[in-house]
């Protein structure tokens, strides 16, 4: 019998069992912040869905206890993996004054949690590209084993940010590795409109570095590649451009009507590559998944978001008098 696909990368039964329980928690997750949104009781909500595998996949495979990231808005399982729970993120959702992102300051996916190393986010897009270029200069300085990891859609890599920070990471060697989540959307501009050469991947060369294109539906695969990536950089070969290719089941956002740009029947095609099916059906397979362990995943995913529902709706907001906190020197 052969080897099973996830031993012969060197993950447990166990582990892999675990990733798919976090991308079911942010599915489950954005599903609720959705029902919210639309029941008035939060303001906005930008999807992770269709993406999980691409974001858990690649967050398994750094070192969680010790690299930084420095995700895009959409990235609630990369913030769930590196430590964020539930309830914070809820809180997030919902401006509470105990949002560790920002004090409810600001708009939900801005993430920044200094405790689990991941950078604060900014409204202009692809900002983050060279400040986690900025980390791992630090790492190569200090001589540190460490890795910088940037996250970003397709649309993104078109900014100059882009091009700055992989052309200072690429002449300079640095331990960082930027994933491009390329969901075939710049909002409502199609990929075919965004990018002249084949993908984004390609680039890579121009910057003096690998560019690995991988299938972000299929969570080992992004594993592979990103652990190879890290593997390089840690042993001071520089960094890697990898681009996940998926897809977005929501609009761009809540304020957003993804009907105006593209046919429903093309967003319910992509659903039947829907990575929480794929990847529920490998562990299946191989028997780490059944129906009862499915059952108990759900129903305890479900008590986690009820509570953290609960918990963010009844918490304060913030006082009034705490706006300018931090803006000037007190």
């Amino acid at each position: 019998m052969a080897t099973a696909r996830h031993i012969s990368l060197g993950l447990t039964d166990e582990t892999v069992l675990e990733m798919y329980k976090t991308m079911l928690l942010a599915r489950k997750l954005d599903e609720r912040l959705w029902l919210l949104n639309r029941a008035g009781k939060i303001p906005f909500v930008i999807s992770c869905q269709g993406q999980e595998a691409a974001q858990i996949g690649a967050s398994f495979a750094l070192d969680r206890e010790q690299d930084y990231v420095a995700p895009y808005y959409r990235d609630m399982g990369v913030v769930l993996a590196f430590g964020m729970t539930a309830k914070e993120l809820m809180l997030s959702s919902f401006a509470k004054a105990e949002d560790p992102n920002s004090g409810g300051r600001q708009m939900p996916g801005h993430f920044g949690h200094k405790k689990n190393r991941i950078l604060s986010g900014s409204s202009p897009v692809t900002t983050q590209v060279p400040h986690a270029v900025g980390v791992a200069l630090a790492a190569k300085m200090e001589n540190k084993e460490i890795v910088s990891f940037a996250t970003l859609g397709e649309g993104s890599s078109n900014q100059g940010d882009f091009h700055e920070g992989l052309n200072f990471a690429g002449v300079h060697k640095l331990p960082v590795i930027t994933m491009v989540e390329n969901n075939q959307y710049a909002i409502s501009v199609p990929v075919e409109k965004q990018i002249a050469s084949n993908s984004v991947a390609e680039r890579a060369g121009s910057y003096g570095m690998p560019g690995i294109k991988v299938d972000g539906n299929d969570p080992l695969s992004v594993y592979e590649a990103v652990k190879k990536a890290r593997d390089r950089a840690v042993k001071g070969e520089g960094p890697s451009l990898i681009e996940a290719v998926t897809y977005r089941f929501t609009a761009h956002s809540s304020d957003d009507d993804d009907r105006t740009y593209r046919e429903s029947k093309e967003v319910e095609e992509a659903k039947k590559k829907d990575s929480l099916i794929t990847f529920a059906a490998y562990l299946t397979e191989h028997g780490i998944l059944t129906n009862e362990i499915e059952e108990g995943i759900l129903d305890n995913i479900k008590s986690m978001v009820d509570e953290a529902t609960d918990y963010a709706e009844d918490a304060p907001y913030a006082e009034a008098e705490s706006a300018l906190n931090f803006v000037y020197e007190q």
